[in-house]
């Protein structure tokens, strides 16, 4: 009779490093309420006290795998925009913008869910999730909204209000591209486009 296979062990970090993993995974697809530790747990193949035991909580684990990377890409983004040319046209900055813009929120999905259901949650857990380092990274996004209204020379009274309503569009076609298109969802190219010229000029951009 055979001896059992002996199971290769884990290294130390493992566990800790495949929780990230599946988490960014699963928030990144449903929102926070929808996502339980179990889930995470079962689907990284570790044993869930192992979650609380790296992490303490889920919302400290949403933090770590979802909030700490979305600030830390809206930081470079920032820098990005700023290396724009000097000489770049109205639609390259338009869609310079918005493009990188939709790309992130779409990678980001679930959290853009679990911003909408945001009010949903107790203080202490919005705190703990780290939301409020998302308010201050989705400032960030409407700061550089009004500078390229202002680099634009668009027709604007409220430059702030404007850009902040391009980017609440943005975050409404990537939490929402699915249910709105269903089975005939645009290309990526052709929504990009659609948003720029929108922002750009409105609906009055047709022929």
């Amino acid at each position: 009779m055979q001896d059992p296979p002996v199971k290769a062990r884990r290294s130390r970090g493992m566990p800790r490093r495949l929780l990230l993993e599946t988490a960014k995974e699963l928030f990144a697809k449903q929102d926070y309420r929808s996502t339980t530790t179990r889930e995470i747990a079962e689907q990284a193949g570790v044993l869930e006290h192992l979650l609380f035991r790296n992490f303490g909580s889920k919302a400290a684990l949403f933090r770590e795998a979802v909030v700490a990377p979305f600030v830390e890409l809206v930081e470079q983004f920032d820098e990005q925009w700023q290396r724009l040319p000097d000489d770049a046209t109205e639609e390259q900055i338009a869609a310079q913008f918005i493009g990188s813009l939709y790309d992130l929120l779409v990678a980001n999905r679930g959290l853009v869910s679990t911003l909408i259901v945001a009010d949903s949650l107790s203080d202490e857990e919005r705190a703990e999730m780290g939301l409020p380092e998302i308010s201050r990274a989705l400032s960030i996004l409407g700061r550089l909204g009004a500078e390229g209204v202002d680099r634009l020379d668009l027709n604007s009274v409220q430059h702030d209000l404007a850009a902040r309503s391009s980017v609440a569009m943005v975050m409404g076609i990537a939490a929402f591209g699915g249910p709105l298109f269903g089975a005939r969802k645009p290309s990526r190219k052709a929504i990009v486009e659609e948003l720029t010229q929108m922002t750009l000029h409105g609906f009055l951009h047709r022929p």
